[in-house]
């Protein structure tokens, strides 16, 4: 049953300089399917995604390309990331983008009332700066240079020479947060998730915090510090906060209050800045800290992180121009163990694309529709008495239902995908074992034929809604086909925690015609 709770979910907001790629999918569609589960569970749902705008290789990449910083985000945005959610089906709330008013006048607003509580002040420093990262760079990411960049420093990410920056610079006081910190990762065990990644933040913040630079004063393009506008706050902090302001930080209390606290998904290259900064400045304000931080792997391509810069980088489009998006959707959240290293492959999509996909599900789906039609002139007929095998049908449904929204609460879309395939699984078994072509030739079966195909079918109606968050276009297309939009209303109104009930579908719906739900690919 829906608990009507606030469910905030953020993906991280990403350059748009850096066109996507399949890792920035993967992120996306995980939130994605995440948010659309608990809000069809009944939750008070709202995810957020975005672009982030400013910084030194913002303006750099401006200049390269002769615009304006402003003209050139403009341009990345409406080209490159607006089109990506739309590939993938994405149904994102909001969308932030880091330039845009409302973002720049609450950022304002958090870091004054953070100098006003007295817990930023001035200082000078001079570090090791990557642009790549926006970061300055801590000793274990800074590594000796080789071939071209031998006898220089370069970031560990990007392979790429750091740049020595002395500045006179704003600092905020990360290193009075330490004990706060490690308090709140012991009270709330499931604040950052995987236990690996929990791990590593403990042990980074046991080994000792510094203050955090929160300034720039060598490049224009940013938000004004509001106190010294010969300054503009760093981009990493800038970034933070845009899943505050997007929900009314400074100028909406009554919207703030609803949703926050947030739950955010990131990548695990990123998690000290969301796990560690992220709840230090928060507390500084005197608000809560996040729901929950959740770090996700890599997705490796011949053993590499996704990388444009290393020419690894795979735009999205390249796999749903061929496969659709559905399909994308499940073999990333489906492949990978949510929170660990993936590799991809274009062999391992093609060959669970066939198996999983075309013949597993989408035939089960084609050959019950087609039966029903055949048989019943595509009438879904009355269940009658059951057999042992009905009843372990029933079972399996209301088990998986169970298991797989177990999982999504541990933010483990993979295992709940697992969860749910044993019903894809047992449906074909029984249809193997049942034979309803057999039934169909002997009169005297007719009732045991009709009790076969309506397992069948309200087989596929609990799968139609369990699995409508992770694959949303074919699971409508099912749910049509099995007349459940006219008897039943639309898919996303069905109760997701409800679907392992038995007997929702109703005898005497007509059936529609079911093209393949994901057709045969013709391999090159």
């Amino acid at each position: 049953m829906s608990t009507g709770r606030s469910f905030y979910i953020t993906t991280p907001i990403y350059y748009p300089s850096d066109l996507p790629h399949i890792g920035h999918g993967y992120t996306t569609v995980a939130v994605d399917t995440l948010a659309r589960w608990h809000r069809q569970a009944g939750d008070d749902t709202w995810m957020l995604t975005g672009t982030d705008e400013h910084g030194q290789k913002m303006l750099r990449a401006a200049a390269a390309n002769g615009v304006t910083p402003q003209e050139w985000v403009d341009k990345l945005v409406e080209e490159s990331w607006f089109p990506l959610l739309k590939s993938l089906d994405v149904a994102n709330d909001d969308f932030i983008r880091t330039t845009q008013q409302r973002h720049e006048d609450r950022v304002q607003q958090f870091v004054q009332a953070l100098f006003d509580r007295g817990y930023i002040y001035a200082g000078e420093y001079e570090a090791l700066y990557c642009v790549g990262c926006e970061e300055f760079k801590p000793e274990a990411e800074i590594v000796d240079g080789t071939g071209a960049f031998e006898g220089l420093k370069v970031c560990a990410i990007h392979s790429k020479p750091l740049e020595l920056l002395q500045e006179k610079n704003y600092f905020f006081k990360l290193s009075e947060f330490g004990d706060r910190l490690l308090e709140l990762y012991k009270t709330e065990p499931d604040f950052v998730r995987p236990e690996s990644a929990r791990n590593e933040v403990v042990s980074f913040v046991k080994s000792g915090l510094k203050d955090l630079s929160i300034s720039r004063s060598a490049f224009d393009w940013g938000i004004r510090v509001p106190w010294d506008d010969s300054h503009v706050i760093y981009v990493w902090v800038d970034a933070l906060l845009n899943y505050a302001t997007a929900v009314g930080y400074g100028t909406d209390p009554e919207q703030f209050d609803r949703r926050w606290p947030a739950f955010h998904v990131v990548g695990k290259d990123i998690l000290r800045f969301h796990a560690v900064i992220w709840p230090a400045m928060l507390m500084a304000a005197g608000l809560d800290v996040p729901r929950g931080v959740f770090a996700h792997g890599w997705l490796l391509v011949g053993g590499e992180k996704m990388s444009k810069s290393k020419l690894t980088g795979i735009a999205p489009t390249e796999i749903t121009d061929v496969f659709g998006s559905d399909a994308y959707r499940f073999y990333f959240l489906s492949a990978i163990a949510f929170g660990q290293d993936g590799s991809f492959s274009w062999e391992d999509l093609s060959a669970r694309y066939q198996a999983e996909l075309a013949n597993g599900f989408g035939n089960l789906a084609s050959r019950t529709t087609a039966m029903i039609e055949r048989y019943f002139e595509g009438v879904i007929p009355p269940e009658g008495e059951q057999a042992e095998g009905d009843r372990v049908i029933r079972e399996t449904v209301a088990n998986a239902a169970a298991a797989a929204d177990a999982a999504m609460e541990r933010f483990r879309p993979d295992e709940a995908i697992a969860s749910i395939w044993t019903i894809v699984d047992a449906l074909n078994g029984y249809i193997t074992e049942n034979e309803p072509w057999a039934l169909a030739k002997d009169d005297a079966q007719r009732g045991r034929l009709g009790t076969v195909l309506y397992t069948a079918a309200e087989g596929l109606r609990a799968l139609a809604v369990l699995l409508s968050p992770f694959m949303p276009s074919a699971t409508e297309k099912l749910w049509i086909a099995l007349g459940a939009a006219e008897s039943l209303g639309r898919l996303q109104d069905q109760p997701l925690r409800e679907a392992g009930a038995w007997g929702v579908l109703r005898a005497g719906t007509s059936v529609n015609g079911l093209a393949p739900l994901f057709p045969r690919i013709e391999q090159a």
